[in-house]
């Protein structure tokens, strides 16, 4: 299943900046990784703003939430989900 996901990171001010740097360092590895295992196919930075527009391909709901509050950042974050399905008129065969 494809998911459209928005996530918004906002870290606390408070938040020591080691403590900070060592929580951004873990997302960017756990996320690597997601990546190159296929689960999360596309990542891209919204402009001027701590947030991202992704798109996940994992067997159901379940998987994306296990996936999504096991990253580092999950409780900085503000996600929304939103399910996808190949579009009819797709010249890609490879977008289900």
């Amino acid at each position: 299943m494809l998911f459209h996901v928005r996530m918004d990171v906002n870290i606390p001010g408070d938040l020591p900046q080691a403590e900070a740097a060592e929580i951004i360092a873990r997302e960017r590895a756990y996320s690597q990784e997601l990546q190159m295992s296929g689960k999360w196919r596309h990542i891209w930075r919204i402009v001027g703003q701590y947030a991202n527009y992704s798109v996940f391909d994992v067997k159901d709901n379940a998987e994306l939430h296990e996936i999504l509050s096991g990253l580092p950042l999950f409780k900085f974050m503000e996600i929304e989900v939103t399910p996808l399905v190949r579009h009819p008129s797709s010249v890609r065969e490879d977008d289900s």
